[in-house]
């Protein structure tokens, strides 16, 4: 990818890595496949499978890690890596690392499994005509969409991690995800007596994420603390914990995501806080902003059990013909 970056500006071409042939590994992908696998693994893009999106232990559409030969597996790692950076690659096979972790403390329960992760596509990969894929499994949701051979949305973005923090074995001490944490804290801790007061906007943390794996991500409510009304440090404080959740993605996608927030949502953005101010009792907070709604939960298991969604209204599964229904002939 950064070779074909080289050569592109090489010849004067202004291009960045989402402008590059976006369906290049998706194809690989498929290529190693055989026909059956194939099969499973393609839907049709306005099929309602691509909006079926979820984080909890269950049998994935598509082609999952267990049905594939390591060849095929090395495709599947080679898209992915295409599609995450570095840093997010590592996050989501911490994440799905800790199945063995969950099935040592769940007494051997085999419902946890790391070969339950799957690929699944939209559409054929294509320079020119829309596509989306997803890789899904427990706790972990990603899904892409392309058109005109460029990527236009990377979310619904479902990362979550059971435990939060081992507390026993070997990984003793591993967080999958501590940025998601550890900067919420840091901003809600550097909160004047009434900022607290605007942000935190219940006692009581809600069981889950509210939009849970809805179609449509939608809350109403603009409770909370006003990006306006905070100071030039909290400030940057929220933009660095969006950039904990942006930076998953691709170099050139975190770019873009964070150019939106810093000026098409920068001034919509409102941080609410729910639950307990102390990290080891149940705690949510959220950042929405105009399209953008991030999430965060962690109630469940005593706290030490995260889930997080990052949503856009408008972008959500490459845009979805169904909210421009609802958006425009209601």
């Amino acid at each position: 990818m950064k070779l074909l970056a080289v050569l592109y500006a090489l010849f004067g071409v202004l291009v960045n890595a989402s402008q590059l042939p976006s369906a290049l590994e998706a194809k690989r992908f498929l290529a190693a496949l055989d026909d059956g696998q194939r099969q499973r693994a393609v839907f049709r893009l306005d099929s309602d499978q691509k909006f079926d999106f979820h984080f909890v232990p269950r049998n994935v559409p598509g082609i999952a890690w267990k049905e594939m030969s390591e060849k095929q597996r090395q495709a599947g790692i080679a898209l992915l890596k295409w599609a995450l950076s570095e840093a997010g690659y590592a996050k989501i096979e911490a994440i799905r690392g800790l199945e063995p972790v969950l099935r040592e403390l769940e007494n051997g329960n085999p419902g946890r499994d790391d070969s339950r992760y799957a690929f699944v596509f939209f559409g054929e990969p294509s320079e020119k005509n829309a596509w989306a894929w997803r890789y899904e499994g427990h706790h972990l949701s990603l899904t892409f969409a392309y058109r005109d051979g460029r990527m236009v949305a990377s979310s619904p973005q479902f990362l979550g991690s059971n435990p939060a923090e081992v507390r026993t074995g070997p990984k003793k001490g591993f967080r999958a995800m501590p940025k998601e944490l550890d900067l919420a804290f840091k901003l809600l801790g550097s909160l004047g007596p009434e900022q607290l007061k605007k942000a935190r906007t219940s006692e009581r943390a809600p069981a889950d994420i509210l939009t849970m794996n809805a179609r449509r991500a939608s809350i109403s409510e603009r409770e909370g603390l006003k990006f306006s009304e905070m100071d030039a440090a909290q400030q940057k404080l929220l933009f660095d914990l969006l950039r904990a959740y942006a930076e998953v993605q691709s170099d050139a996608e975190r770019d873009r995501r964070m150019k939106a927030v810093q000026t098409v949502e920068r001034e919509h953005l409102v941080f609410a806080w729910m639950g307990s101010t102390s990290p080891g009792s149940g705690h949510y907070y959220r950042i929405l902003g105009e399209d953008l709604l991030v999430e965060y939960d962690n109630t469940q298991n005593g706290a030490n059990h995260i889930h997080t969604v990052w949503r856009n209204r408008k972008e959500d599964f490459g845009g979805d013909p169904l909210e421009e229904h609802y958006l425009h002939q209601h």
